[in-house]
């Protein structure tokens, strides 16, 4: 089996670092698939304290990432990037197995 791709922008890599440096307990950020929305999945982020055995985990600039195996599939060849702007600041996952995405940009069909 290839190695998942899936990739850290710059950006992503130092606000997640920035996050896990506040929490008390060392942290990992978890980005995952759930089904809901309005395009019928939607995208989760969590701040955990610890992996599973199957988890992928992806390091960047003291960024640390997990994605579940059920995750990855959705996922896969797709870049995590954060932006800032004038609608606001929030985690954008550049998806390419996307078909069609809502207007919020938080949900999306495959």
């Amino acid at each position: 089996m290839s190695e998942p791709s899936i990739t850290l922008s710059e950006r992503a890599a130092r606000r997640i670092a920035e996050l896990l440096r506040t929490e008390k307990a060392p942290a990992l950020f978890r980005v995952s698939v759930e089904g809901g929305g309005c395009s019928g999945f939607q995208y989760r982020f969590d701040l955990v304290s610890e992996s599973a055995p199957d988890d992928l985990i992806l390091e960047r600039d003291g960024a640390r990432v997990v994605v579940d195996p059920v995750s990855l599939g959705f996922v896969q060849g797709s870049e995590i990037d954060f932006t800032d702007d004038l609608i606001g600041a929030q985690f954008k996952i550049n998806n390419p197995n996307v078909t069609a995405a809502c207007g919020c940009g938080t949900s999306f069909s495959v």
